[in-house]
């Protein structure tokens, strides 16, 4: 059976490295240019770090009713985060939005700022 020091330290790895993905994302929301790029660095690496986390608490839980609740909460952000994400881009466009033009990237400036 595997020892608890490795269980342990396997864990502290992926809660660590899931921390280090949701900093990230939050850096991305305040770097990024427009709202669909941000958006983009909210989802992606937003996911992917609760993910991590999730998986380090399961393996900190061992085999449990915890553990079942943690898979359950997987689960959810599996279906909840794309949808999410997909409606608040849509609901953006509808309201006008569009995403930043090549020739906006190369400006610094959203479209919705250019002078005219």
């Amino acid at each position: 059976m595997i020892s608890d020091s490795i269980i342990n330290a396997g864990s502290w790895i992926l809660i660590v490295i899931g921390s280090g993905f949701c900093v990230i994302g939050a850096l991305g929301l305040l770097r990024m240019p427009d709202f669909f790029t941000r958006m983009h660095a909210a989802s992606l690496i937003d996911t992917l770090g609760a993910w991590l986390l999730l998986l380090g608490m399961m393996l900190q839980a061992g085999f449990s009713l915890v553990t079942v609740k943690l898979i359950f909460i997987v689960l959810l952000l599996f279906f909840t985060s794309p949808t999410a994400t997909h409606a608040l881009a849509r609901a953006a466009r509808a309201r006008g939005l569009e995403p930043m033009a090549k020739d906006d990237i190369a400006s610094g400036q959203p479209s919705d700022q250019r002078s005219t």
